[in-house]
């Protein structure tokens, strides 16, 4: 078989491996697949080639924009899967986790394009949050707003995800609009290479957007300033190494880290032998001690369990893996593939002998059958102790393998202490069918856990699994697992932004976000907005409508017509007892529909539906005999697609005496 040359892409050009390169080799055999080396590669040039050339395209789009970016590259990968899914072999994967890997970084794209469509502006300013009045008048405000940062994102990836790793933390980076250089790590580099070339031919990212480094960093890291970001994953130990990098450091350079993890899964108190929770627990343990082989950063070190119930977790769990055959992950019959490395398989054995310290080892540890020698297979090991407020090893030393260590506990609160011994975690499971027991485990262990997976026979089919982080929930943890996050929906878009308050005037406001504040200039023009094509209305046109008074009759009508006879409306008396009302009021509907009537236009026209309204208040009672009008004000626009799109209209509803009523936002779709 042809050893493959992993080249590096930089500043534009692919560069073939130079200087001290290295073999990998196949996880399955021990035969060479490949060889890398970057030697050649010019660091300055490749991050004066991001900031000037990849950061200023991806600027210069807007967030749907670079949302619909994504979404045409997760297609053209989505349809080219096949080939990665050949590669993936040699890194030990079988079918199901090349799944996990290659389609779980293929749907994260999609899901980021969905959620920059859905929840960001078609604009390259991010409203964060609302509007801050300082006086009285409201004649200086604050508004926090957000901006891509015009650095580089280094992106230094782990072995065990080669293509999720690098597309889960390229989906925020591109959607925020700042181009990343990506370190794979060696181990499995060629399945990395070979996504990142289809996304390089594809020509659907700007020049300078992505860029390659097939080998070592050499002095890029010390070539980074204040507006550069670095996200990692791998070891404590580099990771360590990277934070206290006197560049970084002095230049404040953001790091997000997510490293180690000795994650728990907790059998509830109520999940006895027999119950639905028991059996969804022994499978999804079974199942995070071999996907990947146990290669995630996400699966289950530490198994809690009562103490009752010790023995009968012990034999499901071991009747399971018995039953899971390890080998070439090529063959149909396979169920767990190999460790990424000889080197990774030796570490995982001498983790493991460091954990028999404390623990008893109650199934595996025996050589794989029927397996290539130079291959990196090990069995899955379940290990028991007796003593876990005893034991430390067991709460420290991570065996990034089919390594898990049962433990039994007391009661919840035994347990969640053995759990939160494990000095931060990515993600903690319990099994449960009771609420309470849920309330309990977030009030005393939420903050040592970045996730928190509950379980049991309601969620069924669609749980997503203890060890599955989703683009739209924060992937992290505190402590151990490394401090940062990252996906999370558009938290992890926040990460390569810039949150800057701004002050000023209702206009300077308006001017800046394109988002019509109070207080700013209204336009008032002779021609109905709703007469007005999406590409026609301006922020701030403004429509004043005559006034119409509210009759006890409307009132009465309105309340035989809906069935709505709430005593405030119909008890003259009662409504007097209430301290809310002055006697009997409009319903608040009522008030809506009167509304209505006196802004739309009822002719066929640019506004093709209502579809609903926000922040709706009702300020003050509406007697009979008030008189009502309302001002009407194109507040903010958004595209949806080439037809029509979005308009968000303020609707503020006064009486006679110009004292506001009602108030809420209205949201159309305009024909564009």
């Amino acid at each position: 078989m042809t050893v493959l040359s992993l080249n590096s892409y930089a500043a534009g050009k692919w560069v073939a491996p130079s200087g001290k390169t290295a073999q990998l080799k196949s996880a399955i055999d021990g035969r060479v697949v490949a060889e890398l080396g970057s030697g050649a590669l010019d660091f300055q040039a490749m991050a004066e080639h991001a900031r000037g050339a990849g950061g200023p395209a991806l600027r210069a789009m807007t967030f749907h924009q670079r949302a619909g970016m994504l979404k045409a590259l997760a297609q053209y990968l989505n349809e080219r899967k096949d080939a990665l899914y050949e590669l993936s072999y040699d890194t030990g994967a079988t079918k199901p986790d090349s799944m996990i890997d290659i389609d779980g970084g293929i749907g994260t794209l999609f899901a980021y394009s969905s959620k920059g469509r859905r929840e960001l502006p078609d604009d390259t300013i991010y409203i964060d949050g609302g509007v801050e009045q300082f006086g009285k008048t409201g004649a200086f405000l604050g508004q926090h707003v957000a901006t891509s940062l015009q650095g580089v994102a280094v992106h230094i990836n782990a072995f065990n995800f080669p293509v999720w790793g690098m597309l889960e933390k390229l989906a925020p980076t591109l959607l925020a609009g700042m181009p990343a250089i990506v370190k794979p790590a060696s181990a499995t580099a060629w399945l990395t290479e070979a996504c990142f070339r289809m996304m390089i031919e594809s020509g659907l990212l700007p020049e300078g957007a992505v860029q390659l480094v097939s080998g070592n960093l050499g002095d890029l890291i010390d070539r980074l300033g204040s507006q550069d970001v670095v996200s990692f994953t791998g070891s404590a130990a580099t990771a360590s190494m990277l934070r206290g990098n006197p560049n970084l450091l002095g230049n404040a350079v953001r790091f997000v880290a997510e490293q180690d993890s000795l994650n728990a899964t907790i059998l509830g108190p109520d999940a006895a032998p027999g119950t639905p929770e028991f059996d969804v627990f022994v499978r999804e343990v079974h199942r995070e001690m071999t996907a990947k082989a146990g290669q995630k950063c996400t699966a289950i070190r530490r198994i809690l369990v009562p103490e009752a119930h010790r023995p009968a977790v012990i034999d499901a769990i071991s009747e399971r893996l018995s039953k899971t055959a390890v080998g070439d992950p090529r063959h149909e019959a396979t169920r767990m593939g190999a460790l990424a490395s000889l080197a990774q398989k030796k570490d995982v054995e001498e983790k493991a002998a460091i954990i028999a310290r404390e623990a008893k080892l109650v199934h595996g540890g025996k050589e794989p059958a029927g397996v290539n020698p130079q291959g990196a297979f090990v069995s899955p090991m379940l290990f028991f102790c007796e003593d876990p407020d005893g034991a430390t090893a067991i709460h420290e030393t991570e065996a990034f393998g089919p390594v898990s260590t049962v433990m039994p506990y007391r009661d919840l609160d035994h347990a969640l202490k053995i759990a939160n011994r494990g000095g931060g975690s990515l993600v903690a499971s319990v099994f449960t069918h009771d609420p309470k027991v849920a309330r309990q485990v977030v009030e005393t262990s939420g903050a040592h856990h970045g996730r928190l997976y509950f379980a049991n026979r309601d969620t069924g089919k669609e749980a997503t699994g203890h060890g599955s982080p989703m683009p739209h929930l924060v992937h992290g943890g505190p402590g151990r697992a490394g401090g940062g996050e990252e996906l999370g929906g558009i938290r992890g878009v926040m990460h390569y932004m810039q949150r800057t308050a701004i002050q000023g005037s209702p206009d300077i406001i308006t001017g800046v976000t394109r988002t019509h504040v109070p207080g700013s200039t209204l336009k008032a023009k002779p021609e109905h907005p709703f007469r007005m094509k999406f590409g026609e209305l301006e922020i701030g046109h403004t429509l004043e409508t005559p006034e119409r008074e509210v009759t006890l009759a409307d009132i009465e009508h309105f309340a035989e017509f809906t069935g709505d006879n709430f005593y405030a409306h119909m008890d003259e008396d009662a409504a007097r007892a209430n301290p809310f009302f002055p006697g009997r009021v409009a319903h608040g509907y009522l008030i809506l529909s009167f509304a209505a009537g006196l802004f739309v236009d009822p002719a066929p026209g640019p506004v093709l539906a209502n579809y609903g309204l926000d922040n709706l208040r009702f300020m003050k009672p509406v007697s009979p005999g008030d008189r009502l009008k309302v001002q009407l004000t194109a507040m903010h626009k958004t595209v949806r697609n080439d037809q029509y799109g979005e308009v968000r209209w303020n609707v503020v509803v006064t009486n006679q005496e110009g004292e506001q009523v009602a108030g809420y936002e209205l949201l159309t779709m305009n024909a564009r």
